[in-house]
């Protein structure tokens, strides 16, 4: 009977093991059977079972999968987590966007000297007009890139640029230019200093007086007034500002043009190569004073450049001290060369050069002075405008006019109306004589009464034709007079007779017609004020004023874009704590040693070092590589050598064909790169961090030899090649003041600088600058000028101040405009990484740090643009590297972040939904009463045996 019970208490069992499964199934057949628009999507809770509200559900993954962290975590605030939500992706939810554009200041003075109405026309800028047309220039544009320049194919020299190639870094930048334009008005004294210089500095610019009056020229030593400009830069403590100054002297008739020239003239230089006594005297002289001794004074306008454009008006008792300095200097130099004939003159300008601070006319005189040839020296360009060696250039409106660029076919040369001209706006318009009044005054009354020929006519009609000249001619010849034309008084009184004939048709007698004629000019003539002069009249009486200030704004404007912020060539250039230039002479003839060759390697030396910032280290590395000794290079050179007839046509209109021999640098850049793979041509410092190896290849050939057909040098994006042969007075493409530029092709020093620079920070020519309006690069050649490297004007090779600004900004440009890709970039995966409840908690663990760290990356993009804006460009370079850091810092704490958020969108939902609807409790009621007759007790039966 034991075993019986047990067995029933075990069938029982199994019936309600039978109906619990049972149970179950109906409960998931109820669910799937809900509607599913009744399903309520909420958050995940252990207990969601017990809260059961609007948005709860029985069971959900947080059920199955629960452990001790889900019940001991405390619940996020509502806030936070709704706007986490809502937010959609993790950058809203930070609010960050990508960064379109950042502005680095550019602070700038415009200097105006002679127009305070002392000036050439006495013309007298009112502070009105500096601030309406020079301190409201478009002060904002981008940095810009020029795309590589081909080869030039046509006989024109225009440039050709690659638009297709993808590039690096966009050839319109993020960054932006944000200039803050200061406009200076200088007092009479300065004008009066920078008169004085004007007449004791010029000299003839040709010696032997071979040309007539009218095409004569004096010459000014640009030397002094580099001195000149600089003094008062110094004094007026605006050496942490851009200057641009604009000169209008008074022009005298009597005195022949001029303009600005560094070194001797092309007669000067005869002059000196036939005189042998002269050779001598110069070889012998001693120690010679400094030309013009400046005393160091200052007196700043301003302690700090203002952040805001605004203009300024000095007075004379601001410039006193610097006046009676200068004015004693200048007056010593006069006495000094008063009675000096022509030879001791060119003496002391080639002891100056001799012990000046120009390394490359000292260099160069040095030599010829030793051989006493100087046939190898050609004269630099008259100019009007001149970049100095420190942040300072100026435009000269009297001097000139002259031109220079392409020969022939060129774009954006300059040309004798390229800059404002005083003498022929303001100047063509201003007051006749007398006489010529009265002549034009006749032509006028002909010309209009020629119209009535021999018909009768009527007096209205005459008297409204004589009304009709009058009107013209006060209009152009009376109104804004500064001296008043007895002509125009005799005009007046005329018309008011006029006025007094025209009442009396008012009369009965006359008919309607004549009437409205006279009532109409009548009314016309009441409101004439054409006779008399008011102030008004006098700053206004011309367009040509807004004319002449409209045309040297536009001047202004493009030397912000050529020698402030200049374009650079495409590519990334970043900056090393050491720059190691690695020379290749490669000859066809073998030297014993390195300093026989026919390089002036001294003079190579000092200019590749100017090419650096203070916080650089230099290192030069010469090495000879004869051809006859490498046959790998002799066979590259061999290869790459090629000829190209091309055209030439000469400022006298004379046709030529040259045949250029010239390297093919992309064949030979390949020949190069294959003898380097296998060693032969690496440096020690090849795969080095912090140092920067540049190779620079120089072709020593007899006959002459160019790259890519036209040039000395070219920088390639791994290495820099130059030629040198024998000629020494190539005739180029280019010329100015109608003579054609002379190349020495036995010094390219100038040109490797340039090549050099370019392939170090991208630096172009200072006619080349891009146009967002061409897509492409477009040509000026108005700031080739100064010696420098870049410009063709003059021989030099000295690097300004300018120059040297902009190689440190490209280093700049290129460290932020490859943090703002890296932040763009990891801005652009939060973008794309979106939020859900379940991360939300996760991502809280991670928010302070990656904002911690796209804060850090802000504030040094700050700290870089104001320590730039003050010109403080050594102090920037220090923190490019922590700004690299920075950048590369928050671009891995995103990925991290996203790396921790992935797992979570990864897992596999597992869900089993039941939905609390009106079937849920009839079911409940079904089972629960199934259950109770199954497993309700019973009582046990006697079984009676």
């Amino acid at each position: 009977m034991e075993m019986k019970r047990v067995g029933d208490a075990e069938g029982r069992r199994s019936t309600a093991t039978i109906f619990f499964f049972f149970f179950v199934s109906l409960l998931l057949l109820l669910a799937d059977g809900s509607p599913s628009g009744a399903r309520k999507t909420g958050r995940s809770s252990v207990f969601s079972l017990f809260n059961l509200k609007e948005k709860s559900r029985f069971w959900s993954e947080s059920v199955i999968r629960a452990d001790f962290g889900d019940l001991e975590s405390s619940v996020p605030a509502k806030a936070g987590l709704l706007n986490y939500t809502k937010a959609g992706n993790i950058a809203n939810y930070l609010k960050l966007l990508e960064i379109d554009s950042m502005y680095l200041p550019v602070p700038v003075n415009f200097i105006f000297i002679g127009f305070e109405g002392k000036g050439n026309q006495e013309f007298k800028l009112q502070p009105e007009e500096l601030e309406r047309w020079f301190t409201k220039i478009d002060h904002i544009f981008e940095h810009s890139r020029v795309p590589p320049i081909g080869q030039v194919f046509n006989p024109f020299y225009k440039i050709s640029v690659n638009k297709e190639q993808r590039h690096h870094l966009p050839i319109v930048s993020h960054i932006n230019y944000n200039f803050s334009v200061h406009a200076i008005l200088m007092g009479e004294k300065v004008t009066t200093i920078f008169e004085q210089a004007l007449n004791v500095l010029s000299r003839n610019d040709d010696v032997f007086g071979k040309r007539d009056d009218g095409d004569a020229f004096l010459q000014v030593d640009v030397d002094i007034m580099d001195a000149l400009f600089s003094s008062l830069v110094e004094y007026l403590r605006l050496e942490n500002v851009y200057n641009i100054f604009v000169l209008n002297l008074k022009h005298d008739v009597k005195r022949p043009k001029y303009g600005y020239r560094r070194g001797l003239s092309h007669s000067e230089i005869m002059f000196l190569k036939e005189n042998k006594t002269l050779q001598t005297s110069i070889r012998q002289s001693g120690s010679t004073p400094e030309i013009l001794a400046l005393e160091k004074i200052k007196k700043p306008l301003y302690e700090k450049h203002p952040g805001v454009a605004f203009t300024k008006i000095t007075e004379d008792s601001d410039t006193v001290e610097w006046y009676n300095m200068c004015r004693d200097a200048l007056n010593n130099i006069e006495k000094s060369i008063q009675g000096k004939d022509t030879a001791a003159i060119i003496q002391s300008k080639v002891l100056q050069l001799l012990k000046g601070k120009n390394e490359d006319m000292k260099l160069l005189f040095e030599k010829e002075l030793r051989s006493g040839n100087f046939s190898d020296i050609h004269a630099d360009c008259l100019t009007d405008t001149w970049i100095g060696k420190e942040r300072w250039a100026f435009i000269d409106l009297s001097a000139g006019p002259f031109s220079w660029g392409p020969a022939v076919g060129g774009e954006g040369v300059r040309t004798e109306l390229s800059l404002p001209n005083v003498e022929k706006t303001i100047g063509a318009v201003q007051e006749i004589s007398e006489d010529e009044a009265e002549d034009r005054l006749q032509d006028a009354i002909q010309e209009k009464f020629a119209v009535f020929g021999d018909k009768d006519h009527q007096a209205i009609d005459i008297l409204l034709a004589e009304i009709d000249i009058y009107e013209l001619f006060a209009f152009k010849h009376c109104k804004g007079r500064k001296v008043k034309l007895a002509l125009c008084e005799e005009l007046d009184e005329r018309m008011n007779d006029l006025k007094n004939e025209l009442q009396t048709f008012e009369g009965e007698e006359y008919d309607e017609t004549h009437k409205r004629k006279a009532i109409e000019a009548l009314k016309r003539m009441e409101n004439w004020n054409l006779f008399t002069d008011t102030y008004e009249d006098h700053q206004n009486y011309t367009v040509a004023r807004d004319t002449f200030l409209a045309h040297l704004g536009a001047t202004l404007w493009g030397s912000m874009r050529h020698i402030i912020s200049p374009s650079i060539a495409d590519g990334a250039f970043h900056y090393y704590e050491k720059i190691s230039f690695q020379l290749f002479f490669i000859t066809q003839e073998k030297f014993r040693r390195i300093d026989q060759l026919p390089v002036d390697l001294e003079a190579l030396k000092s200019g590749l070092s100017s090419l650096l910032l203070p916080s650089q280290k230099f290192a030069f590395s010469p090495d000879m590589l004869p051809l006859s000794e490498d046959p790998s290079l002799a066979m590259a050179f061999s290869v790459a050598r090629r000829a190209a007839a091309v055209p030439l046509l000469l400022v006298n209109g004379t046709y030529r064909k040259n045949i250029h021999t010239y390297l093919d640098s992309s064949i030979l850049q390949y020949q190069l790169q294959r003898i380097n793979d296998h060693g032969s041509l690496k440096g020690k410092h090849a795969h080095s961090r912090s140092t920067l190896e540049v190779p620079i290849f120089w072709f020593i050939y007899g006959e002459p030899l160019f790259v890519d057909k036209h040039y000395q040098a070219k920088a390639l994006s791994d290495m820099v090649i130059v030629v040198q042969s024998e000629a020494s007075s190539w005739e180029s493409h280019l010329q100015c003041n109608g003579q054609s530029l002379l190349w020495d092709l036995r010094r390219p020093i100038k040109a490797a600088l340039a090549a050099t620079s370019e392939h170090l920070a991208g630096l172009l020519p200072t006619h080349l600058v891009y146009s967002q309006a061409h897509e492409t690069a477009i040509e000026d050649w108005m700031w080739s000028v100064g010696c420098n490297p870049y410009s063709i004007t003059s021989q030099g090779w000295h690097i300004s101040q300018f120059q040297s600004d902009s190689i440190a900004r490209s280093y700049i440009i290129t460290t932020l405009e490859e943090s703002i890709q890296r932040v763009n970039s990891a801005i652009h995966l939060l973008v794309m990484e979106h939020t859900t409840e379940k991360t939300f908690k996760l991502f809280q663990s991670q928010e302070r740090e990656l904002v911690n760290k796209y804060n850090y990356v802000v504030s040094m993009w700050r700290r870089i643009s104001t320590v730039t804006g003050e010109l403080r460009y050594v102090d920037a370079m220090r923190l490019l590297s922590t700004l690299e850091d920075a950048s590369n810092g928050f671009f891995e704490q995103v990925n991290a972040t996203i790396a921790i958020l992935h797992p979570i969108h990864c897992t596999k939902v597992r869900k089993v939904d039941v939905e609390f609807d009106s079937t849920t409790i009839p079911a409940f009621l079904v089972v629960a009463v199934v259950l109770y007759i199954v497993l309700r007790p019973r009582r046990p039966k006697p079984k009676i045996n």
